[in-house]
């Protein structure tokens, strides 16, 4: 219940920006590969490259190189900690680079309405190029997939949200308080063997300077093997 209210305080942060703020919108493309497993016992890791092209999918905009090594519970909790890399392309200028370190709980809460719900709690220290503080930033991910067919994983309907939260003001840029939201509707398609793709449509709403926000439309693939 926690992270539910997480996100739903999101959600209502979101609604009261200013009437009047500045919106700009944007189409994407982010392309995720992620390879995930087991390396000893309970011992698992996963490893992702995602780069994201936009402008009206004409370029890259940022490329994200994200690991971690995690200790499963039980079956249904499992606490990582991991590391990212990552790159913001700046036309006519140096790129930003931002480095991340991260803890990442993901937990099962249930089998609800014949389907699966789970959140994925990260809390993230991030450090930028352009700046020397050090921010905070927590993230909650509510997750929702059920099978369109009775008795079968081939075809799963896929649903989630998740809400960031910066924690301190940083030089670099981040302000304490709603940081965005990110919601997603979709599809989670089986491969063979324990691996699956899903592709649907995200939106992304950032809180940016001066009460600004950015809408992102966002066409989102993401492959995942599995061993």
């Amino acid at each position: 219940m926690r992270r539910l209210a997480l996100c739903l305080s999101a959600c209502l942060a979101m609604l009261a920006l200013p009437a009047r703020a500045a919106t700009r919108e944007d189409e994407q493309l982010w392309i995720n590969l992620t390879a995930m497993g087991s390396v000893k016992g309970k011992i698992v890791y996963f490893a992702e490259i995602q780069p994201r092209i936009g402008d009206g999918v004409s370029r890259v905009d940022q490329a994200l190189f994200r690991g971690a090594v995690g200790w499963k519970f039980s079956p249904a909790i499992t606490l990582y900690q991991g590391f990212a890399h990552v790159v913001v392309p700046t036309q006519g200028g140096r790129d930003v680079n931002e480095e991340r370190s991260f803890q990442q709980l993901n937990w099962t809460l249930g089998k609800p309405w014949g389907g699966e719900l789970s959140s994925r709690t990260r809390l993230e220290q991030r450090w930028r190029s352009d700046g020397d503080d050090m921010g905070w930033r927590l993230r909650e991910m509510l997750r929702y997939e059920k099978p369109l067919t009775a008795g079968s994983d081939a075809v799963n309907a896929l649903v989630y949200a998740e809400g960031f939260a910066a924690l301190n003001d940083t030089d670099w840029g981040a302000r304490a308080g709603f940081d965005q939201l990110r919601s997603f509707v979709g599809a989670e398609l089986a491969l063979p063997g324990a691996s699956t793709i899903e592709v649907g449509y995200l939106n992304q709403v950032i809180n940016q300077r001066a009460g600004n926000s950015r809408v992102n439309h966002v066409a989102s693939v993401t492959l995942f093997f599995r061993h």
